[in-house]
């Protein structure tokens, strides 16, 4: 292959190749049990290191993927070694600094290296504020020289900016992005360029979808696989089969015009977005390889027709709703399983409800901050079908003020805690019909709106928006909320 790879640098230590092997369909491949060899699974890693694909992505879940990536990086004690992305993606709970620490050390063990590359975070519920714990450790650890670079993986952009605006050093953001999943084009993109974040891109080519293997061919009855069973609810979800062929048809004309393959053209499209520093490609370790031909996306870029086709095509399907990673948080669940009943038994509340004594049909939670007791009022409170959530601020773990400054990053912790009040008092978010939000400054307004928009933008309560002034402590804005069950 004379062709060679475009490479990028996430950080002024760490580079990488712009397309990246990822690992997930080691899981796949074993999920009936059976574990790969791991020297057969590093000759194969090892063959594509040799071609210069030497960038490797995965996670804890991800079968033995770590360890066979250990046994390859093993094999480059004296010279530069390929380089390793890991995933933590803990259950919801209290991170606790040796509970952070254990699950880092373990990604440290299986690769069998002193440093991570890049080891990036997944949460699966935002209702719980421990993520904000558990970075607050990764970025100690990094400190200490066991994680070379911090990485998120399924963020929003506003559960990013609110990380950013919390101290946290995030090099990059993995998140879907594809000719039928276009998400990470808006916001996210957006708030990247703004804080010099980077965009790994997963799900490019649809778990093969976006392929000339489809075009023209009738909707599949059945799906073999979790990566493909996934993607078909990404399909589905943006229109429908019929769209779908919308898409491939317009990337298989350009394909032709620049002598590519439809493939190359889903992947090019997604590298061309500033944002983006890599795309992350499958590997079977031996099977469906396709290195030659992944190549050539670096041979040609698209132009303004190819654009205007593809927009055309775009303009026929729907959009997938919410923001990057609300697949993992929020029907409808895009995953493999269609819920996250494959990745978690139950997703624990970070409150209780308790009934109020002598108070037939009301219960009440409390959220820890040392003011509730202070000043004698509950977090949130039900009477019947109602509850009614007191004015909140962003303290967390009691009394630290997150993001101190930045109203709208403060706003998506407050809603967050709002959310978590009501789910435990038996509510819901689309249940909220009144909500009232107070101003330090209101010129603020707007990150603020943002923020709740992204919250209530179909459910619509009835709204009030203040500047009340100074407000105790550094907080920029205090939000309350009024719900009714049916």
């Amino acid at each position: 292959m004379t062709e060679r790879l475009d490479r990028i640098r996430l950080t002024p230590e760490l580079e990488i190749s712009r397309l990246v092997c990822g690992l997930w369909q080691v899981a796949d491949i074993e999920k009936d049990g059976t574990t790969i060899d791991p020297d057969k699974g590093a000759d194969a890693l090892q063959d594509y290191a040799r071609n210069g694909f030497d960038t490797f992505d995965m996670a804890d879940h991800y079968g033995s993927a770590e360890l066979i990536t250990g046994r390859l990086l093993s094999r480059y004690p004296n010279e530069p070694r390929p380089v390793a992305f890991t995933k933590w993606c803990p259950e919801p709970g209290p991170m606790t600094r040796d509970i952070v620490r254990r699950g880092i050390e373990e990604r440290l063990t299986r690769l069998g290296v002193e440093r991570i590359d890049l080891l990036q975070f997944h949460w699966w519920t935002f209702e719980h504020p421990a993520w904000l714990d558990a970075l607050h450790e990764m970025q100690r650890l990094k400190e200490e020289g066991l994680i070379s670079a911090l990485g998120l993986t399924n963020f929003d952009a506003g559960h990013l900016a609110l990380a950013l605006s919390d101290g946290i050093e995030i090099a990059t953001n993995q998140v879907s992005f594809s000719l039928v999943d276009r998400r990470a084009a808006g916001a996210l993109s957006d708030l990247c360029a703004k804080r010099s974040v980077k965009l790994l891109a997963y799900g490019t080519l649809c778990g093969g979808f976006l392929s000339e293997k489809w075009l023209g061919k009738p909707e599949p009855d059945a799906i073999p696989d979790w990566s493909r069973s996934k993607y078909k609810r990404f399909i589905d979800t943006a229109g429908g089969w019929a769209a779908f062929q919308g898409i491939l048809e317009a990337a298989s004309q350009i394909a032709k015009r620049h002598g590519v393959s439809l493939s190359n053209v889903a992947s090019r499209w997604v590298l061309e977005h500033p944002a983006v520093a890599g795309t992350i490609i499958g590997a079977r370790l031996g099977e469906n390889e396709h290195r030659g031909d992944n190549l050539k996306v670096f041979g040609f870029a698209l132009d303004a027709q190819d654009h205007a086709d593809l927009d055309a095509a775009f303009a026929a399907t729907q959009p997938i709703p919410g923001d990057c990673g609300d697949e993992y948080r929020k029907p409808p669940f895009l995953t493999a399983s269609g819920d996250l009943s494959h990745h978690l038994s139950a997703i624990p509340s970070i409150y209780t409800a308790e009934p109020v004594p002598g108070r037939p049909g009301r219960s009440r939670v409390s959220s820890g901050s040392i003011w509730e007791p202070i000043a004698g009022y509950s977090r949130a409170v039900r009477v019947g079908d109602r509850i009614h959530v007191s004015g909140t601020t962003a303290t967390h773990a009691a009394d630290r003020c997150v993001a101190p400054g930045d109203a709208g990053a403060q706003a998506t912790y407050i809603l967050d805690k709002i959310a978590a009040s009501i789910t435990a008092l038996g509510g819901s978010m689309e249940d909220v019909v009144r909500t009232r939000v107070y101003l330090r400054d209101a010129s603020q307004w707007e990150p603020v709106s943002r923020a709740h928009g992204r919250v209530f933008g179909t459910v619509l309560p009835a709204n009030t928006m203040v500047e009340a002034g100074d407000l105790i402590g550094d907080y920029a804005v205090e939000i309350e909320a009024e719900a009714i069950c049916d």
